[in-house]
């Protein structure tokens, strides 16, 4: 099944057979090597640049950056020759049909849409397979898994990292250093939004792809019997807009008197932010050890710390704290629905979150163990009061 990158999205159904045809007689004479006579005279002008004398002159800085530069234009039509090879080769299928079974059987060639790399703009030739009133299906683009949008999966990773480190204007700007495409900050927004439509539906496919419980081996029941199962929920205030602030905090922050015009000063965020639930399911194997083996330094650990294994994470700034803890108990159920194993939930100490662990597994008739994670509340006097005695009952 293939995504068109079209006006429409519609889903392409190609017979297996047909997706990786045979070798067909003469392809291995094909002079594929002479598609890349672009790449090759880039990489022998860069060679013939570094052998002059200007660039003998340059400083290991200007140099930097002047390879980097013409580097990323050779990658550039590296890219390039590579999909224009790939669309010379692009053999015709007898029929494609739709996701309504619609077939597609009128070809046009000579059909390019532009893709945004890491590297730079690149085109992309393709078949498009036609039929009345429906919208072009491009196989081409579902072997390449293009996305709907310009910018390839690369640059939108590029931009989600960014975007995650600082502001989308840092972001953008990050996008164009690296890549020398120019993208506005709303483009790198929409990219960086994009980026987790596909957030369930990887955890759903990962779920759907594990082995029925009779089909695993010996080992692998074995090892998830003695895994524990591990809950974690926490909170993490965000700054927001007024205009998305939940009602409570906006009467407050209304009531607020901001020391400074042009942002907030130090302790005037408290009424500013929205609570964005996190929390986490994952399995991990016992690891007996000491306090002393916990507290201890790196350099001075004897015992390696447990590992955890098979992730899940969710959050959300929209749900409350009881609906990401149900969801959280959904996904343990799911691995562990007749309430075999030992469950643990890991917390900071917040007692709104307890009290729904603790609801969520009266509900569901499970005993789950509650861990209070002390080093993460360090600046509550009361907490540390606790660490310290306990710091001395082990010393």
């Amino acid at each position: 099944m293939f995504a068109d990158s079209g006006s429409h999205d519609e889903m392409v159904s190609v017979p297996g057979r047909d997706l990786l045809p045979e070798q067909v007689d003469g392809a291995c004479e094909d002079p594929a090597a002479e598609w890349y006579e672009r790449s090759k005279e880039g990489f022998y002008g860069i060679v013939g640049w570094l052998a002059e004398s200007d660039a003998a002159a340059l400083e290991h800085g200007e140099l930097e950056v002047q390879l980097r530069a013409r580097g990323r234009e050779l990658l550039r039509c590296l890219l390039g020759d590579h999909l224009a090879l790939r669309t010379v080769r692009e053999e015709r299928l007898d029929c494609v049909a739709d996701a309504e079974g619609v077939e597609h059987r009128a070809v046009e060639r000579d059909h390019e849409r532009p893709l945004a790399s890491v590297f730079g703009e690149v085109t992309v030739g393709r078949l498009a397979y036609r039929a009345k009133g429906e919208a072009n299906l491009y196989v081409a683009d579902g072997l390449l898994n293009l996305p709907v949008e310009h910018a390839s999966h690369g640059v939108r990773r590029l931009a989600v990292m960014e975007s995650a480190a600082g502001s989308f204007e840092h972001a953008r700007d990050m996008v164009h250093e690296h890549t020398g495409l120019a993208l506005g900050k709303r483009g790198v927004e929409e990219l960086t939004v994009r980026a987790a439509v596909d957030f369930d539906g990887f955890y759903a496919e990962r779920a759907s792809a594990e082995p029925d419980p009779g089909e695993r081996s010996e080992q692998e029941r074995e090892r998830e019997q003695h895994a524990v199962l591990v809950l974690s929920a926490d909170g993490k205030g965000i700054v927001m807009r007024a205009e998305a602030l939940r009602d409570a905090t906006a009467r407050a922050a209304q009531r607020a008197s901001p020391k400074l015009t042009a942002r907030l000063s130090k302790g005037e965020k408290a009424n500013r932010k929205r609570i964005a639930e996190v929390g986490a399911v994952y399995d991990i194997m016992p690891a007996p050890r000491t306090p002393e083996d916990v507290l201890a330094p790196s350099s001075g650990k004897t015992l390696p710390a447990p590992k955890a294994s098979g992730k899940w994470l969710t959050a959300s700034v929209v749900d409350d704290a009881a609906s990401v803890i149900a969801d959280i108990f959904d996904e343990a159920e799911r691995r562990d629905p007749t309430h075999q194993r030992a469950w643990v939930a890991l917390v900071d100490g917040n007692n709104h979150q307890i009290d729904r662990i603790k609801a969520e597994a009266k509900k569901r008739k499970i005993k789950v163990t509650i861990i209070v994670d002390l080093s993460e509340r360090r600046g509550d006097p009361n907490c540390s009061r606790l660490m310290s005695l306990f710091a001395g009952n082990i010393s």
